[in-house]
């Protein structure tokens, strides 16, 4: 079984309309990422794994900036509905391969009645956070109470951890050595540390291998080939491979384009003396069933 931890809903349920049609050249470095897409881009992309999360962002109250962070701006209405809700309908239509998470903000006054209201009437099984972006300090009681309640609900969060190229993102929020005070405080919390909180993979390394129910997502790495293998490598010699999960991070990057890296990870140090990453490790990344480790099986 092939599961994808960390997609992107899609904002529109039909065709992107030709006038909103973006392309982002920032998001990572060897080629421009199509901006906007749609539930059959999606789908057609998720054709190789077995599961894909899928979430979005929620924003500051009143506001939505959509894009391709995963904010709904539309599903074809004239105007930007809830990124819940859209996350809802995405997953409703084929639930035989998605699972939903919310996105919560802890500004929000109703947000511990917001993950009420979407585990029990959207049928959404967890949060997606990303106190960058969101601009929130995630060691403020707001936010620790985000996560005592998904605790107590048995709710996974997956957090973006690292570094952004928005300008306006602060990146000492979503630093991994926070998440290490978080799982302190929270020891039945299921934690994701997107990206393997690159560039500072070594720190998401010591948090994981530390905490039983702590994982790290390899999205967001291949395209930097030597930081992928050299991060790969650490975490196989502190004994962590186990706690690596298989996630694309769609639109940006594709399952199969993560597949394929990860079993040419070894390449780039084909002919030097350089240790390599076992083969065996990397196909357990491949097969994890992450699911059951985040309580969703």
């Amino acid at each position: 079984m092939i599961i994808d931890v960390h997609t992107h809903t899609p904002q529109y349920r039909g065709p992107v309309p030709p006038d909103r049609e973006e392309m982002f050249d920032k998001w990572r470095p060897d080629r421009p990422v199509r901006a906007m897409y749609c539930w059959n881009d999606h789908m057609a992309a998720m054709t190789s794994v077995d599961r894909a999360i899928v979430f979005p962002i929620a924003w500051s109250p009143g506001s939505n900036d959509g894009g391709v962070t995963g904010t709904p701006l539309a599903l074809d209405a004239p105007v930007p509905i809830d990124p819940n809700e859209a996350t809802a309908e995405f997953v409703h239509a084929h639930p035989e391969k998605l699972i939903g998470f919310m996105s919560i903000h802890p500004y929000d006054p109703k947000a511990l009645i917001r993950i009420d209201d979407c585990v029990r009437r959207l049928g959404l099984r967890g949060i997606k956070l990303a106190a960058n972006y969101q601009n929130f300090d995630p060691l403020e009681d707001r936010a620790l109470a985000i996560y005592e309640r998904a605790q107590s609900l048995g709710l996974p969060i997956l957090f973006h951890q690292g570094t952004s190229p928005v300008r306006t993102a602060p990146i000492r929020l979503a630093h991994p050595l926070i998440m290490d005070q978080i799982a302190i405080r929270y020891p039945d919390l299921r934690i994701i540390m997107a990206h393997m909180g690159h560039p500072w993979q070594v720190d998401t390394i010591t948090v994981i291998r530390k905490h039983p129910h702590v994982y790290a997502d390899i999205s967001g790495l291949f395209y930097r080939p030597f930081s992928f293998y050299e991060c790969l490598l650490k975490c196989s010699e502190w004994g962590a491979m186990h706690k690596l999960l298989f996630a694309s991070d769609f639109p940006i990057s594709t399952p199969d384009e993560n597949i394929t890296a990860l079993r040419n990870v070894n390449h780039i140090v084909d002919g030097t003396r350089l240790p390599k990453v076992p083969d065996d490790q990397i196909e357990s990344i491949v097969h994890r069933d992450s699911l059951a480790l985040l309580g969703l099986a």
